[in-house]
């Protein structure tokens, strides 16, 4: 087979326009036309985005002469027959300040390839190359990216020039950021890993950050592969890149075969002179924990549907739970198991996921396996019913996660967990993901794979909590491990049992939560609170003082805004809900039992 590659470029072309602009040359086209295509969704974000909505032009030139190019469907062109090579040019608008796509202003450019790459149809599996051209404005930016430089004529290390990939596929799995960043770097298990950070974020503690992400690195590449401590990202990478864009309140990630996009709010990064980290600096160290952990689990190891991916329409499976839900139940633990947080620190973020799911009655609703299929239309598109509606197949399903992790220990008498089920998983499936054929797994085996992996049988389990509606019963599975859960009410004061927006001057019902007060007498989510018998309420607070006056079965009379329309309703008011969960090891006279729950929990 021809293995000549489909040459690209990219120019981030005009800060203030935003646009790229973009080429790709085809030796051999298609003697009937070329076809053409570009991503409907970005792997990892289960929702169709529609990125072609953003090619502003596009032209098309065989052998020097212009080509008709005529757009046939959402995502896809038609060339007109030509002599080759086919050059196709196009300008593309990066205005969004996300880890799914693209974004480009005076200060950075990111981009994600399935938002700026055409796919040649039928020659996919070919080579690609793609030429980075620095901006004209600009002439200290250097580049950040997994991609590796070409082996002949290829970029510096961090700069502009020609970088390969060895298929489109892996083409649009390497994120490029381009700008003047901080930079960190570190080894873990001889593997190099950058830490980038764009955005303004005055005097980071960059050596701090860097130690306590190298630990979660090596404690997760010791997790998988225990005896070579070999990362799995060197398949397609000498490197793994962390690319966080710092906000005022971001937060989210995306994970990549040798790379991965991030957000952070720049409240939760260290600073130099802090004596000690900002308290939510484990939100930013479990995001990188999350991301890190797809390396292995959904990057290499997959659903089938996921392999390979069919990046026109919606993959459908059932497993994310697997996949987001396992990942989230192991996020937090890397970060007990690394020593980055204390025990106490993991039981209170366990506390918060336990606390969250409990709140919401969708999860009576939907099981994790639903909520896992039906995420292109429902859990991508929330609105303000969905926490009556919907579950969530990350914090539910990292909950059917620990649960599976303590029958696991439970049924084996403590010789297998699921730490045994993911190294297995990656044996069988991940590890040579990308140096053979793609293999996944199967829509119904998880059963199946934990008994393979660890003789136990938890097909019960699973059929019940996964596929089922029934809430796990975590205080029992806990008190097994010596840990002790408890509900209290959140706070002292009764509650309108819906979720507030507030805005300056103005409370607006989020969420009005089902069978709760709120619900009970009428009020609906959008509606704006104007007074509560007669009081004006103009922030959360002082709705919290007037509620201070009430008892629970009270009545009160509630004046709302609804659209343009005064209305008033009488709400009888609910006493404070128990759903703030509480985790503590027991006490007890007996050592040991503290000392299983350390190594069930951390080792």
């Amino acid at each position: 087979m021809d293995k000549t590659p489909i040459l690209y470029s990219l120019t981030p072309a005009d800060p203030a326009a935003h646009l790229f602009h973009v080429s790709l040359t085809v030796d051999q086209p298609d003697e009937a036309g070329q076809k053409l295509w570009l991503p409907a969704w970005i792997p990892g974000s289960y929702l169709v985005r529609d990125f072609s909505r953003q090619i502003i032009t596009i032209e098309a030139q065989g052998n020097g002469e212009g080509v008709t190019i005529t757009k046939t469907g959402n995502h896809t062109w038609q060339c007109d027959p030509c002599q080759g090579p086919l050059r196709v040019e196009y300008t593309v608008y990066a205005w969004d300040l996300s880890v799914r796509s693209a974004h480009f202003d005076e200060t950075h450019a990111f981009f994600n390839g399935t938002s700026v790459f055409l796919a040649v149809s039928g020659q996919e599996d070919r080579p690609c190359q793609l030429q980075l051209l620095a901006p004209p404005h600009t002439k200290d930016w250097k580049v950040y990216t997994s991609l590796r430089e070409a082996r002949t004529d290829g970029a510096a290390r961090h700069g502009f020039g020609l970088y390969e990939a060895e298929n489109y596929d892996a083409l649009i799995d390497h994120p490029v950021e381009m700008g003047v960043p901080q930079v960190a770097r570190f080894e873990a298990h001889g593997a190099e890993h950058e830490l980038v950070f764009t955005g303004v974020a005055p005097n980071l503690d960059m050596d701090r950050i860097a130690a306590d992400v190298k630990k979660i690195c090596e404690a997760q590449i010791e997790f998988f592969e225990p005896d070579t401590k070999r990362a799995p990202f060197l398949d397609s990478s000498d490197r793994y890149v962390f690319m966080t864009m710092v906000t005022g309140d971001g937060y989210g990630g995306l994970e990549h075969r040798s790379s991965t996009a991030l957000m952070a709010a720049r409240k939760d990064l260290p600073t130099l002179g802090q004596e000690k980290a900002p308290s939510s600096y484990e939100t930013f160290l479990g995001l990188v924990s999350h991301e890190y952990f797809h390396t292995w689990n959904v990057k290499r190891i997959k659903p089938a549907v996921f392999a390979p991916y069919d990046l026109m329409r919606e993959n459908h499976t059932r497993l994310l739970w697997v996949f987001e839900g396992f990942t989230s139940y192991y996020d937090d633990l890397m970060l007990l198991r690394a020593q980055v947080i204390s025990l106490d620190d993991y039981l209170r973020l366990l506390s918060k996921v336990i606390g969250g799911v409990h709140r919401t009655s969708g999860r009576l609703k939907q099981s994790v396996a639903e909520s896992s299929f039906d995420t292109w239309t429902r859990f991508y598109k929330q609105d303000e019913n969905s926490p009556n509606a919907l579950v969530s197949y990350y914090s539910k399903g990292s909950l059917v996660a620990l649960g599976l992790d303590i029958t696991i220990r439970e049924r084996s008498g403590d010789k297998y967990s699921l730490d045994d089920v993911m190294r297995y998983m990656w044996n069988r499936y991940g590890r040579d993901f990308y140096q053979g054929a793609p293999r996944g797994i199967n829509e119904d085996s998880m059963a199946d794979i934990v008994r393979e992996a660890t003789g136990v049988d938890t097909s019960d389990f699973i059929q019940r909590y996964a596929y089922g509606r029934e809430d796990l019963p975590l205080a029992q599975l806990l008190d097994t491990q010596g840990v002790e859960l408890t509900w209290a009410s959140a706070g002292s004061t009764v509650s309108l049992d819906a979720r507030l927006k507030v805005t300056p001057g103005q409370v607006e019902l989020a969420t009005v939560f089902e069978g709760g007060a709120a619900h009970r007498g009428g009020l609906s989510a959008g509606d704006v609170l104007v007074a509560v018998d007669g009081l004006r309420v103009s922030d959360a607070l002082g709705l919290e003082h007037i509620l201070r006056a009430y008892k629970a079965g009270d009545t009160v009379q509630v004046h709302v805004f609804r659209r343009d329309e005064l209305r008033q309703f009488t709400v009888p008011l609910s006493p404070p809900p128990n759903s703030e969960c509480r985790l503590a090891v027991k006490k007890t006279s007996a050592p040991e039992l503290v000392d299983t729950t350390e190594e069930v929990l951390a080792l």
